[in-house]
């Protein structure tokens, strides 16, 4: 007798490749981050010649692992969720607040893309750079500028789509 689970919604045919392609991006910058934070940490303790820049490095690498997650995060819909309110409102209430929550992460999206735009231009302008490897912070502000855009976009399309 085999036992029925829940109903499987149907995913968008690029869905699986989308999410391999990121899940193996992101495999590889942890496993960097790793690697070099094991030979910094070997470096400095046994030959006490930490890896120039190690630090820098790794945080420039947090930057693009987290950011670069955001859009498949909101795609996938797998932000924390509080589900209280669903237990007392109905299927037409859900709908609707459910269309509200979307537009308005839609909204804190953009807003956010905007504001570190505006930072972006800034930042690049002044051509900031890491202290030590002088690495330009610019192109990594303005990465951040279009995950946060392309959530945005994310949620955008989902507080207007039909259900």
């Amino acid at each position: 007798m085999a036992l029925a689970g829940p109903p499987v919604a149907a995913q968008p045919p690029d869905k699986p490749r989308a999410d391999a392609l990121l899940g193996i991006a992101a495999s590889a910058i942890l496993l960097a981050m790793m690697l070099l934070t094991v030979v910094d940490v070997v470096a400095r303790y046994v030959f006490s010649r930490p890896v120039r820049g190690a630090f820098e490095v790794t945080e420039l690498m947090l930057v693009v692992l987290i950011f670069a997650g955001l859009p498949l995060v909101s795609f996938s819909e797998e932000h924390a969720v509080m589900d209280f309110i669903d237990r007392v409102t109905g299927t037409r209430a859900r709908r609707w607040l459910r269309r509200a929550v979307e537009a308005a992460s839609a909204a804190f999206m953009f807003l956010m893309a905007w504001l570190m735009w505006v930072k972006a231009d800034r930042i690049w302008a002044y051509r900031d750079a890491t202290d030590v490897l002088r690495i330009l912070y610019g192109p990594f502000v303005y990465f951040m500028v279009l995950t946060l855009a392309l959530a945005g976009l994310i949620h955008l399309r989902k507080a207007v789509a039909r259900r």
